[in-house]
């Protein structure tokens, strides 16, 4: 999708801190994280929403939950995974993704 930012962080139009790449996906940390961890895992095709994923795709990608968080130091200490879909829930980008959040004590509820 032409006017989609995270289609051009994918394609590496614009540049990201990334901390998890294959070909299916990447992982970058958030440019407004609300936490000392917080990355976006996406998937490098275009899919507007949760809804719109292929399913292959999504248990790719929470395949691989536990290796970024191992990565990033919260996989023992523990972490949480959001996943934001349309308006009422909060989906700021019109692009699939999957927040991962730690690091410290994370709060309830989330909203």
């Amino acid at each position: 999708m032409s006017n989609c930012i995270f289609c051009k962080i994918v394609a590496g139009e614009i540049a990201s801190n990334k901390v998890y790449e294959d070909d299916v996906m990447v992982a970058i940390k958030d440019a407004g994280p609300v936490a000392p961890v917080h990355v976006l895992l996406m998937p490098k095709e275009h899919a507007d929403s949760l809804l719109d994923v292929k399913p292959e795709v999504m248990e790719h990608i929470m395949s691989k939950v536990g290796e970024i968080a191992e990565k990033l130091g919260v996989k023992e200490s523990g972490f949480r995974i959001v996943i934001n879909t349309g308006e009422d829930g909060q989906q700021s980008v019109k692009h699939l993704h999957v927040h991962l959040i730690g690091g410290k004590q994370l709060g309830w509820p989330p909203c």
